[in-house]
Order: structure tokens, then C-alpha cells, then sequence
């Protein structure tokens, strides 16, 4: 059997699995993700094992910081994964959900409710945590999960997953629900992309080169988890305390990921008071700072910022920092430089706060809130496919909910067309 045969047999098994999941009860696909976490928790030496291959290969290859963080996974971490899905299976079933229902004059009654997708295709790069959040959600919704993770993590992956599906079938579901591609070979994504006989949807995350890639080659729809290059901005009427709170949250926290702040914005008004008071603390914990001449001028250890620098998701310890002239001038640096993942606004000014909400184009905007709070988890998802940059057929964390479209379900007692 060669690849593309054996992602497409996947396909298909996953495709009849995807019916039979279709038609079952709330409870049992709850058992199921409830037994999806008990597995990680039992077989967590197993999987902290082949995650611990998966990372010595790739510092032997050379791999930066960033990128080794994201590939980790720690005992907190495989804990966090199995309380992820305890959370979807805590939430409300979105499968059968009536969104509308209204009746027309000849008394037909009309009924919009939700159903599966059917067959998600899930395509994503060294963060193995992310298996187990895109095979509950999908469970969840009613979908079967064809995944596909990077090379990098093969080891992983590979042993997440089959300790998913098993659980899943001592559940008593079927465990083609959770197909997992084994090869590293890219002849299997490309094999996937063009399965839209089986597959309904694909999603990709991980770098604007590669979801490029991805949308360009599809026959399926796509929906794209694209870079996360997301802004701070400090107005000239911000609390400068949570200013500065809201500035290292968002950049140290967790820099590597796309909810990171990659670019702070700072209003000339108040950037002699704001700029030295946050400095230290940015370089207390490592932070090199890329900035304009005003910030130079502010910041001693700054380095000078490049045009390259505004459109550059770091996803490390590297923050460029603009003054503006005026809330216009940050409004329109998002405009040309973000990527529509997720703005913030510290401002104590009402008017600005709604401006910046209704004006400032993203998935998620954030008024005096960290952009690392853009998360299906922080959200009460649960837990989340990615964060979608499209605009079709969904934005921002994509739960449960998310995973499904919608069917018109008609009631008549005989009305034909006149």
C-alpha cells in the first residue's frame, strides 16, 4: 500500500465512523472523553517517553529555544491536557442544538439545527499537547479526526493518539473516530488535502508558510489557524500600572506561542513615564527589546527596530516597540502590520475602548486584558482546534461548537409549491 492509499483508506474509515457518531447520545461521547482522559493520565510515563525521543532528536537537530518549548510535554502538562477534555465533555452538547425555528403563512414550520461536520482533517506542527484537544472537540461535536502532526513530533503524537483511540473504544465507540497519520513524508498531507470524497474540513496550524501552502493545495475547505503577529496598545488615557502588567503577560508569559505580543504600541503622551517603567521588567526576564528611535531614546538597551521587524512573529523573547503619535496612528499600524488573531487596548476612555472594538479588524479584541487570554480554555471552550483567522465559517478559538454547520429541518402537513 503506498501513502496516498493509506491516508485515504484513514479517510474512509474515518468517514463511516463519522455516521455512526453522528447518531450518538450526548452521555456516551461524554463517557468517551472522560475515558480519553483517564488514558493520558494512566499512560503518562509512556507518553513523556516518546516525547522525550521526539525531543532529542530535535536538539540534535539544532532546533531553537522557542520551538523546544513548544514540542515539550512535562507531567503538568499531560494533566492539563486530560482537564481539557473533562472540560468539553462538561459542556453542552452543540449536536441537535436549535439556533432558530420560525413558521411561515402556509404553516410550514422551518427549524435551523446544528449537526456534524462529519470528517475534520487536522494538520499542525510540534505541539503534541494539541492532539488530544483536537480529538475531544471532535469527538465532541460528532466528528471523526483524521490527524496529521509535524515530523518533529512523530514519537508523540503517534502515542497520544493511539491511547485515545483505544480509550475511546473501551468506551464503546469506535476507534476509527481517531485516525492518526504515522508517516513523516509530506506525500500524506498532500495525499489528505485533495480527499474531499471523504474529508469535509482542514485545518491547519502552524506556520503562514505552511498553512499558505496547505490552503493553496486543498480540494477541501479550509479553515486557517494562520502567524499570530498580535499588538498591545498603551493609550494616552491607560492605568500605566496595568498597562505594564498587561505588556509583560502578554509578551513573557508564554512567548512562543501565537497568542503572544509580538509589537507594543505606546502613545507619545505617555511614553516617558510608561516606556522606563516597563523596560525592566521586560529585561528581568530576558526580553530584547527592538525599537523605534523614540523608544531608543527611552530604553538605553533597545536595539534599533527594522521595517522587518512590524511584520516578524517572533514567538521568543524579541519585542518591537513603536511610539504613535495618536490613537489613528496605532489603529492604522494593526491595520498594515497584524495579522487578524488578536489586538489589545489599554485605555481608561470609554469611547476609544468601543472605537478600537468596532475599528480595529481581528478575531479577538481585548480592552485592558492580556492578549495570552485569547484561548479556547480562557474562554470556556474547553479547549480549542486553534484560533481561526478566517472569516469562513468560523473566527477566533475554535471549539466544539465550531465544529459543526447547521441543517434546515422542515415540518409540513402537506404544502406543495403553488
Amino acid at each position: 500500500m503506498d501513502i496516498r492509499e493509506m491516508v485515504e483508506a484513514k479517510a474512509r474509515a474515518a468517514k463511516e465512523a463519522a455516521r455512526a457518531l453522528a447518531l450518538c447520545s450526548t452521555k456516551l461521547k461524554n463517557d468517551a472523553l472522560s475515558q480519553m482522559a483517564r488514558g493520558l493520565e494512566e499512560k503518562g510515563a509512556m507518553i513523556l517517553e516518546a516525547n522525550r525521543a521526539d525531543l532529542d532528536r530535535a536538539r540534535s537537530q539544532g532546533y531553537p529555544r522557542a520551538f523546544l518549548d513548544r514540542l515539550t510535554l512535562t507531567e503538568a502538562r499531560i494533566e492539563e491536557m486530560a482537564a481539557g477534555l473533562r472540560q468539553v465533555a462538561g459542556l453542552p452538547d452543540p449536536v441537535g442544538k436549535t439556533v432558530e425555528v420560525w413558521r411561515r403563512p402556509n404553516g410550514m414550520e422551518i427549524a435551523r439545527v446544528r449537526v456534524p461536520l462529519g470528517v475534520v482533517g487536522f494538520i499542525y506542527e510540534s505541539r503534541p499537547n494539541v492532539t488530544a484537544d483536537a480529538a475531544g472537540l471532535c469527538l465532541k461535536a460528532g466528528n471523526a479526526v483524521i490527524l496529521r502532526g509535524g515530523s518533529e513530533a512523530l514519537d508523540s503524537n503517534s502515542m497520544i493518539a493511539t491511547v485515545l483511540a483505544k480509550s475511546v473504544e473501551k468506551a464503546g465507540l469506535t476507534p476509527d473516530a481517531i485516525q492518526f497519520i504515522d508517516t513523516p513524508d509530506r506525500a500524506a498531507v498532500l495525499a489528505l488535502l485533495s480527499l474531499d470524497r471523504y474529508v469535509d474540513l482542514i485545518i491547519p496550524r502552524g506556520g503562514e508558510e505552511f498553512t499558505r501552502l496547505v490552503a493553496e493545495r486543498a480540494t477541501v475547505p479550509v479553515l486557517k489557524h494562520d502567524k499570530g503577529l498580535c499588538h498591545v496598545f498603551v493609550d494616552e488615557d491607560a492605568d500605566l500600572a496595568m498597562a505594564v502588567e498587561i505588556a509583560v503577560n502578554a509578551k513573557v508569559q508564554r512567548p512562543s506561542v501565537c497568542n503572544a505580543m509580538e509589537t507594543l504600541l505606546v502613545h507619545r503622551a505617555v511614553a516617558a513615564r510608561f516606556l522606563p517603567a516597563l523596560a525592566p521588567r521586560l529585561l528581568e526576564a530576558g526580553v530584547e527589546i527592538r525599537g523605534c528611535p523614540a523608544t531608543r531614546a527611552l530604553i538605553p538597551e533597545c536595539r534599533p527596530a527594522t521595517d522587518q521587524d512590524w511584520d516578524t512573529e517572533y514567538l521568543d523573547l524579541i519585542l518591537a516597540v513603536k511610539v504613535v503619535d495618536s490613537f489613528e496612528a496605532a489603529v492604522a499600524h494593526i491595520g498594515a502590520h497584524g495579522s487578524g488573531l488578536a489586538e489589545a487596548i489599554v485605555t481608561s476612555h470609554y469611547r476609544r475602548a468601543r472605537r478600537f472594538a468596532q475599528e480595529v479588524d481581528a478575531a479577538c479584541v481585548l480592552v485592558n486584558a492580556s492578549t495570552r487570554l485569547v484561548d479556547g480554555s480562557q474562554f470556556g471552550m474547553g479547549a480549542e482546534m486553534g484560533i481561526s483567522t478566517s472569516k469562513l465559517h468560523a473566527r477566533g478559538p475554535v471549539g466544539a461548537e465550531e465544529l459543526t454547520t447547521t441543517k434546515f429541518v422542515v415540518l409540513g402537513d402537506g404544502q406543495v409549491r403553488e
